[in-house]
């Protein structure tokens, strides 16, 4: 163990996993093996990294909490397969990491303030990836989750499952962290399509749509698209106006982006 003592950081979010456990549920769940290329982002004390390295995988780890970095050099800089990036996920270009198309496997306990938008920048570089694992909060794991027709579909679920297929693996309850947090984590696994099942025109009408449509959910479709799509547009499409965006799956949204990017004013 390290001489170095850290307490975790408010404004970084952080929360260390402790429990052997979990730990080890974790790694049995990524089963990373030798010469695959992993990414870990916000490795914290390390409770994963050492799993990750011992399969023999080479792993590259972001850290953006500059006391860490030592502690982290500390136990692992000795080993040849390890390289450590200081500085922010949110801001990373991953292709620095030199991956092959397809090869990158990432796995992260996201603080929970930046998981969202950290998951949209994986995904516009899903080319490069194999697959994700992320310990996330519950909620939003079934968000990620979620069919359409209840009250966790939305422009979350629909845009990672346009990209990916989402598992919920398991969930951790707050004891398995230090120091605990306020909500349950669970366990969430992302594998980036080879094809895109429903793959639309334009692939940023269809996330305006998206948006637009869940701006007043409660609303119906011929309402919250009316600066969109006219109504005849709309069931051109396929799509019955008098739906509300959660009862829609994700083809029904991508035909009506397909439909908005016929419309003339389409940009």
């Amino acid at each position: 163990m390290s001489d170095y003592q850290h307490r975790a950081r408010k404004r970084f979010g952080q929360n260390f996993l402790h429990d052997a456990g979990v730990i080890h549920r974790i790694l049995r769940a990524i089963h990373a093996r030798e010469g695959e290329h992993m990414l870990e982002i916000g490795p914290g004390q390390g409770a994963l990294t050492e799993g990750l390295l011992n399969s023999g995988a080479q792993l590259d780890v972001i850290e953006l909490d500059r006391d860490l970095v030592p502690i982290l050099q500390h136990q692992f800089g000795n080993n040849p397969r390890f390289r450590l990036n200081q500085g922010d996920a949110l801001k990373f270009d991953f292709n620095q990491l030199q991956a092959a198309p397809h090869s990158l496997r990432v796995v992260g306990n996201l603080p929970y303030n930046i998981s969202t938008p950290l998951i949209f920048h994986l995904l516009s570089n899903a080319a490069l990836i194999r697959d994700m694992h992320f310990m996330l909060q519950k909620e939003v794991v079934e968000r990620l989750a979620a069919e359409p027709g209840g009250g966790d579909w939305g422009r979350l679920s629909i845009m990672v499952q346009y990209h990916c297929r989402v598992e919920h693996l398991f969930n951790v309850g707050p004891g398995a962290f230090n120091p605990p947090p306020k909500v349950d984590s669970a366990i969430v696994r992302l594998v980036p399509h080879e094809v895109l099942p429903h793959p639309a025109k334009d692939h940023h009408l269809l996330e305006r749509v998206v948006r637009e449509a869940f701006n007043q959910r409660r609303k119906t479709l011929r309402n919250t698209l009316k600066n969109l799509l006219p109504a005849a547009a709309i069931e051109a499409a396929g799509v019955d106006g008098s739906l509300r965006p959660e009862q829609l799956d994700l083809a029904a949204f991508v035909r009506l982006a397909d439909k908005l990017a016929e419309q003339p004013n389409a940009d």
